[in-house]
Order: C-alpha cells, then structure tokens, then sequence
C-alpha cells in the first residue's frame, strides 16, 4: 500500500510540475514543450560576442 500512495504521489508532483511549466511558458517565462526552438543558424548573435569582436578589430 505504501509503494502505491508514493507512486500516486510521485504521478500528482510530475503532473503539477508539468502544468507549472506550461503555466510559465504561456506567460513567457520559459521554453518547455509547447513552443519549439529555433535552429542555431537563424538565432540572433549574442551581445557579448558583437562587444569582443569590436574589441579585437581595434
């Protein structure tokens, strides 16, 4: 009976872990299923690599 109620428990955490995210992820707060990733290529350039490059070109 034991393992059966921390089995049940276990279902009912991961299920309310899981609508939390989808919860944040409605609100904009994380990517977690719903939302798919962009490929790399068309990712925009990160603010720190444009600051060394201006840096190195000096």
């Amino acid at each position: 009976m034991e393992i059966v109620i921390a089995l049940g428990s276990a279902v009912a955490v991961l299920f309310g872990a899981d609508r939390l995210m989808l919860w944040l992820e409605r609100h904009g707060h994380v990517r977690w299923r719903r939302t798919r990733r962009v490929p790399p290529a068309q990712q925009p350039t990160a603010g720190l690599d444009s600051l060394l490059s201006e840096q190195s070109s000096r």
